[in-house]
């Protein structure tokens, strides 16, 4: 991979060195603890997406994906008829995954029964890691993690409340974007930050 020219001298994990886009990402969002329901909402919409993709390709079209999705307000979202489907299918700036499109709406209908149900998002989600970041030891490739048992416990969950496109190592990515999860490399600088 070829590496993107930083401007700093901070050491980051590799994964992100593709491109500014990505070392932004890294440096500003990935791993930073969220709480916000809107937030929690959007990273698991971007995240179902993402099954069989990689993120940068996700993270490229993110703008696109807010754009043409209400600003990922789930509560519109769980409003999309036919037509809206239609029109979003034929969308050239996201991903056209018809299967994808409908379980963002079915994802957004499950989403509000939640906060229903638990009063916030977060309340229910935070549960897997007791309400706090589980910090996982990275020194190189061969520590990083697909899925813990955490990650399958939310899974068997929300696929259980109906949830669609949603696994354990989907769930994996959702937990260290929303800081649930904390597996920067040992070098990184944001490891201090943990």
């Amino acid at each position: 991979m070829k590496k993107f020219k930083l401007s700093d001298n901070k050491k980051r994990c590799e994964w992100c060195l593709k491109d500014e886009l990505y070392v932004k990402y890294h440096d500003e969002e990935w791993g930073v603890p969220c709480h916000d329901d809107n937030l929690l909402f959007e990273y698991l919409f971007l995240e179902t997406f993402q099954a069989g993709l990689s993120w940068h390709t996700i993270l490229k079209k993110r703008e696109n994906f807010r754009l043409a999705f209400d600003q990922f307000e789930a509560y519109k979202i769980a409003r999309y008829n036919a037509f809206k489907v239609d029109r979003l299918f034929k969308n050239q700036g996201i991903i056209r995954h018809k299967a994808k499109i409908l379980a963002a709406i079915n994802n957004a209908q499950k989403f509000l029964e939640i906060q229903k149900e638990y009063g916030s998002f977060d309340k229910y989600i935070w549960q897997f890691t007791n309400y706090k970041t589980l910090v996982i030891k990275i020194a190189t490739w061969d520590d990083v993690k697909p899925k813990i048992p955490q990650s399958d416990a939310m899974a068997l969950d929300l696929k259980k409340r109906g949830f669609k496109f949603i696994g354990s190592i989907t769930c994996m990515a959702y937990m260290e974007a929303i800081g649930m999860v904390s597996d920067h490399f040992n070098y990184c600088w944001k490891i201090k930050m943990a």
